[in-house]
């Protein structure tokens, strides 16, 4: 390949990469970009979609479960104050009436674990529960001065003096000019229950907090009741307010948290809301599979009809290409026809004056004073072979004037295997002047066809002309001859070079030759491959690099007409 074509063939093969790549890449991005933008938008519309809807539930279960826990302590405070009025304070300092208060209202309400009776100087004058609290002065316990001043009052939760943490209701009943206070406390069991309740999932925790962050209730999760609780109970504003935070993991939670009646404790349920949007994440994961499978499928659709298209246009390209070839080959052989219809006429006319001069010469020889001539018989063998030679320069001309004006061969009686071997004398000499040895493996029983002797003839010394030049010096020619089916092969192998395979199929076209410049016109092979295309038969070629090459000619067998 020249340095020309080299550079053209880089140059369009640089040019087809670059326009695959451009293909590929535009339509990629014109297919994945919406696609891509679609499933995003959808994904994110459907996450805030169901983080709304949590945040809501979340929402709705915080203010329900407040007023669950509001009307519980409402219950629990009204039947304490039911039980107050009811009754004077002599009354309920009697141990039987206090202990059947206190039975009548575990039997209608419950959750309480105690009930004492504390007159206005903070003396305990009467209790009903587990606990040794009767004797003991709460005049200087901060509950004590607000229920005095209230009425009614609920306390966070606190230790006492029994040293466990729970938290009161507390009522005043006033007698005339004397008070005195029905206090009771609530089972913290029951209590935390209640508030518990709320809370959903593997990661859902709901409990009370005062106003302060500390925990009156204990939760499921990170804390135990009247430890801080980390949360800013500012952020709660209103009824119910939800918001997003870490906790101490670093875990984002949203809390839900809705202030009780009394504005003293903030229920909060908190949650995870991974936990609660795992149906998302599932459906994202299938939206992920669906768009990755959906991308590789238009990547590999893509590629491979970009490289099905540009290939078809390669294709188109390569097959223009050679039609410009065979275009550019086509006014070569008409140059050539021309030439050869030109050259013909000019040698025509010389041939004749030979061929002329010959006659003349061979009658001068029937003179009597040539009669007697010593080399008489060796005048008569040139005279003899020079009509030969001149009998087949005329044929070549014919030929050549045959391809210019298409005119049909005279067809005659033809050996092949003696039109072989008569070649292969003629170059015996030169062929063994360059050590060259040439053998014969000829098949006896080849049949007589119809053809053109001196076409044949010409497409041997040919062939066999080359291999000798292709050897150079030394080496061994081998001419086989035999039939195969209809057709008669010939065979001429030599042991030289060898043939490029980038060079084997142009070896036919005219102009083309592998010798040195001046040494070959690129015509031999071209002249033959026509001469044997229009025999109707066939010229192949094998051939490896310093192993040497191989013509095989096929003519067809015609049988020649009866004389």
């Amino acid at each position: 390949m020249t340095g020309q074509r080299w550079g053209d063939f880089i140059m369009k093969t640089s040019l087809y990469s670059n326009l695959q790549r451009n293909i590929i890449a535009v339509t990629l991005l014109v297919s994945l970009a919406p696609l891509i933008l679609l499933g995003v938008t959808m994904y994110y519309q459907f996450s805030r979609t169901c983080r709304d809807k949590i945040e809501e539930q979340i929402r709705y279960r915080a203010g329900a479960q407040a007023e669950a826990v509001d009307l519980f302590l409402k219950e629990r405070t009204a039947i304490l104050g039911a039980m107050a009025a009811s009754h004077s304070l002599s009354e309920m300092i009697l141990g039987k009436n206090l202990s059947r208060v206190f039975e009548v209202m575990n039997q209608w309400a419950g959750a309480f674990v105690d009930l004492g009776v504390i007159d206005n100087a903070g003396q305990h004058l009467a209790y009903v529960g587990p606990y040794d609290l009767k004797g003991l002065n709460y005049y200087q316990q901060p509950w004590f001065a607000e229920v005095m001043s209230k009425g009614i009052y609920i306390s966070d939760v606190y230790t006492g003096f029994r040293q466990l943490p729970h938290f009161i209701i507390a009522v005043r009943r006033q007698e005339g000019q004397n008070s005195w206070i029905l206090r009771a406390t609530i089972d913290p069991d029951i209590f935390g229950g209640i508030v518990r309740s709320a809370q959903i999932g593997k990661t859902g925790d709901a409990y009370l907090i005062n106003r302060d962050g500390f925990f009156q209730t204990n939760p499921r999760f990170d804390g135990r009741i009247l430890a801080e609780s980390k949360l800013n109970t500012r952020l709660f504003g209103g009824r119910t307010t939800v918001i997003e935070q870490e906790n101490r993991h670093g875990r984002k939670l949203l809390y839900a948290g809705s202030w009780l009646k009394n504005d003293k404790w903030l229920l909060v349920i908190s949650q995870d809301p991974h936990e609660q949007m795992s149906g998302l994440f599932m459906a994202r994961n299938v939206e992920i599979v669906i768009i990755i499978s959906g991308i590789l499928a238009i990547i590999l659709a893509t590629i491979f009809t970009t490289r099905l298209t540009v290939s078809r246009l390669r294709q188109s390209d390569s097959r223009m290409n050679e039609l410009n070839a065979e275009l550019i080959q086509s006014d070569k052989l008409a140059a050539i026809g021309k030439m050869a219809a030109g050259v013909a006429h000019e040698i025509n006319n010389p041939l004749a004056v030979i061929l002329q001069k010959t006659g003349w010469m061979e009658d001068l020889l029937y003179d009597e004073n040539f009669q007697n001539a010593k080399s008489l018989e060796e005048y008569k063998e040139s005279i003899k072979i020079i009509e030969e030679y001149v009998e087949r320069a005329r044929k070549v001309v014919h030929n050549m004037l045959g391809y210019a004006r298409k005119m049909e061969p005279h067809l005659e009686d033809v050996d092949v295997n003696g039109t072989i071997n008569q070649t292969i004398d003629m170059l015996e000499n030169y062929a063994r002047t360059n050590s060259i040895d040439i053998q014969t493996e000829l098949d006896p029983d080849l049949p007589i066809i119809a053809g053109n002797e001196a076409q044949l003839q010409q497409v041997f010394m040919n062939l066999i002309s080359n291999a000798i030049d292709a050897i150079g010096k030394n080496g061994l020619i081998k001419v086989k001859s035999g039939r195969t089916g209809s057709d008669i092969a010939v065979s001429i192998i030599d042991d030289g070079p060898g043939i490029p395979r980038d060079q084997q199929k142009k070896v036919f076209d005219p102009f083309f030759t592998t010798k040195e410049a001046g040494k070959g016109t690129g015509l031999g092979l071209w002249v033959i491959y026509e001469i044997i295309k229009s025999m109707g038969g066939s010229i192949t070629i094998k051939s490896e690099v310093e192993k040497g090459t191989t013509f095989v000619v096929n003519i067809p067998i015609v049988v020649p007409e009866k004389k």
